[in-house]
């Protein structure tokens, strides 16, 4: 039996805590640290040294050499750089292990080999750090040794926005300052702030070791790039939530453990949908320490599954027909004396700040849907999104039918005076008991959800920071709040303007609301008629963060300036052209020096085989017809690889930027497609023991 694991001793021994502050730290610099973090304002210099001392005493003692500027810049993925708090030896040659509040506050990692969309020149190198005090630093354990992280944001020298942290700070103070407007007016005088909280659901795959390193494009692209289908796919339903293997069960073990670690409140696990397929979700947390918290997820996931000679996969589609990998983003708010904006209520229709609120949100998303789909937008996330596993490319909102009647009867008549109850759910059988069931059933096609006290955006893509679609979330929000205040404020009937705004809110963005099938063709046609976008790919999404509209609204909070967005444009044009050119580039190495290869040798043994059957003296007619079938599908494969080729050189000879995306989007992908096609049909007819790389069955079925 194996050793009892106390998750309570165990759990944030890797975190500087607040509570680990306030037993290292002076009273009076633990309340001016509690001070800064709770109400914003800057720590003092003498403070922040006293802190330094703190946290490095901590850290030394449990183990750690170095500290680092923990980072997310525009990669999407965290950054850093470590230094070890070694200093000069005294005179008697003794080592000396310090660390001050000024290299607590700020590094200054190079700037220039970070995207930045022309923010920055290669030559123009200096960026700064600084240390974010509202999420806690923590020790990383891997192969370098005990490392002390300081979650930090990234800024240029000039002071723009180089990173997804910086931006997201900003928007959640935004949404405070507008959201306490609101609040106010229902006479709450003693919330201070009001904070978005987020539980960010991560889907993965898990593969085995071996069978991984001889797959290139697993390696480069982190997914497969050829493949013909299993026997068995996901078809049975059997994987969903089933019984968890052994080797996968041990490496959730050591998971949770070493999130729990780390402070993350990994609650929920379980075989997801596709074979292969798991899924961790963790407790709802403030949206910075969410944010934090789910890159250390997406890192710490792949760091243990190498202890257990296995790969994590967070790319968003790595197996074609079998369903991919999301991050569902469960977003609502609360003030800090305990109210959720969002919970409706046992009377909804009589709640009418929740009415207000949830009018608002329709108009946010409904004016800036385009925006709330390119923050969900990536070059995996193509392959999912609008197939049949995942919300469609087209932004619209779920509130269930009690919500729904709601919407309805305010629309009609000013006035819902009805509230459909939940009930309960009789199972039929004696020895169960009877369920409360739900006023409202859930949708799992819908994009963005509201499921009982918050709203589920389930199009975010597996491999993705969080960062930005709680960004563009608590922006378009605070924009409509500050809106609705504007004019409740200067109404000298506050209960009949209220009334009215709700009701005017809801004709107008009702449009926004659909409750049926997301799947379907019929809701494709039919929000076309309602006039919604349908943007279909990543690159024609980029384009919504630099309209006027979008320019306005951020400027308009302090989020992003004209320039920051024009940044973030430029780098993810340049991310979708880099993408797709690995993706091609290994596509072709993987035809023309493992596949070609192996399928000539192949059609000569076929080749022989006619030839000694024919001198035998029997009929060849099944020989010849299977070498005739590899020898066709091998000519298709070198013609798509060719077209391949020069689509992939005239791709690269062109300027990078939106002209370059387009391309790789219209012409290299479709060849790419293209040569995909017989490659995979040729899986099928070759013997297993000639072709080059595991099959789905070994990679899906094999862990």
């Amino acid at each position: 039996m194996s050793e009892v694991l106390n998750v309570e001793e165990i759990f944030a021994k890797n975190v500087f805590t607040m509570g680990e502050m306030k037993a290292r730290l002076p009273k009076n610099v633990y309340k001016e640290v509690k001070k800064v973090i709770d109400q914003g304002s800057e720590l003092s210099l003498e403070a922040a040294d006293v802190v330094a001392k703190a946290m490095k005493n901590w850290a030394v003692e449990n183990g750690a050499t170095h500290y680092t500027h923990w980072f997310q810049p525009l990669t999407g993925i965290t950054a850093e750089k470590h230094d070890s708090f070694v200093t000069h030896p005294d005179e008697e040659g003794r080592m000396l292990m310090e660390f001050s509040g000024k290299e607590l506050i700020k590094g200054e990692p190079d700037a220039s080999s970070f995207p930045s969309g022309g923010l920055r020149a290669t030559f123009e190198a200096r960026g700064y750090t600084a240390w974010d005090i509202t999420s806690p630093a923590f020790l990383k354990e891997a192969g370098t040794g005990v490392i002390l992280c300081i979650p930090t944001a990234f800024c240029s020298y000039t002071g723009e926005a180089l990173d997804k942290k910086t931006p997201l700070l900003r928007s959640m103070e935004v949404i405070s300052e507008q959201a306490l407007r609101i609040v106010r007016l229902f006479g709450n005088t003693s919330a201070a702030k009001v904070v978005p909280s987020v539980g960010a659901e991560q889907e993965y795959f898990l593969v085995d070791k071996d069978k991984y390193l001889q797959r290139p494009d697993l390696i480069f692209a982190g997914r497969t790039l050829f493949g013909a289908p299993a026997p068995k796919g996901q078809e049975m339903e059997d994987h969903y939530f089933g019984v968890i293997r052994e080797r996968i069960g041990a490496y959730m073990k050591d998971l949770n453990e070493e999130l729990w670690k780390l402070g993350v409140t990994a609650k929920t696990q379980h075989n997801e949908v596709a074979p292969g397929q798991h899924e961790l979700a963790p407790v709802y947390e403030t949206a910075n320490i969410a944010v934090d918290h789910n890159q250390i997820i997406m890192e710490a996931m792949k760091r243990v599954a190498y202890h257990h000679d296995l790969r994590c996969l967070l790319h968003e589609k790595p197996f074609a027909g079998v369903n991919g990998s999301g991050k569902h983003n469960n977003w609502s708010l609360c003030t800090d004396n305990g109210v959720n904006l969002l919970d409706p209520g046992d009377t909804p229709n009589e709640n009418i700040q929740f009415l207000l609120v949830l009018a608002c949100i329709m108009k946010a998303v409904d004016v800036h849907a385009d925006l709330l789909r390119q923050s969900a937008s990536d070059v995996g996330n193509d392959h999912r999104l609008g197939a049949n596993e995942a919300p469609p490319a087209i932004i619209s909102m779920f509130l269930g039918e009690q919500l729904e009647d709601v919407v309805r009867q305010l629309v009609e008549t000013g006035i819902a005076k009805t509230c459909k109850e939940g009930g309960v759910l009789e199972t039929g059988v004696s020895t169960l008991p009877s369920l409360a069931k739900d006023a409202t059933d859930r949708n799992r096609t819908s994009p963005f959800a509201f499921t009982g006290n918050k709203f589920e955006f389930r199009m975010v893509g597996s491999a993705d920071s969080i960062a930005s679609p709680n960004t563009i979330l608590n922006a378009i929000v605070a924009e409509a709040f500050c809106e609705a205040a504007d004019i409740l404020e200067k109404a000298e009937d506050f209960d009949l303007a209220v009334h009215d705004l709700i009701k005017e809110y809801m004709t107008k963005h009702q449009r926004i609301i659909f409750n049926g099938n997301g799947y379907s063709d019929e809701w494709v046609a039919e929000a076309e008629r309602r006039g919604l976008p349908n943007i279909r790919s990543m690159v024609e999404a980029v384009d919504a963060l630099t309209t006027d509209k979008a320019v306005k609204l951020f400027e308009r909070f302090g989020i992003f300036t004209r320039a920051e967005l024009e940044s973030r444009e430029e780098v993810l044009y340049e991310t979708y052209a880099k993408t797709i050119n690995i993706e091609a580039l290994t596509m072709i190495d993987m035809a023309s020096r493992e596949i070609v290869p192996a399928v000539m040798k192949y059609t000569r043994t076929l080749a022989d085989t006619v030839i000694a059957v024919k001198e035998a003296g029997a009929d060849a007619a099944v020989q010849a017809e299977a070498l005739e079938q590899v020898s066709v599908r091998l000519a298709e494969v070198r013609t798509a690889l060719d077209r391949l080729s020069r689509a992939e050189a005239e791709a690269g000879a062109m300027e990078a930027g939106k002209e370059q995306a387009f391309f790789y989007k219209d012409e290299v992908k479709v060849a790419m497609e293209a040569l995909r096609k017989p490659v995979d049909e040729l899986e099928m007819l070759v013997d297993k023991k000639v072709w080059p790389y595991p099959t789905y069955a070994d990679l899906l079925f094999e862990v």
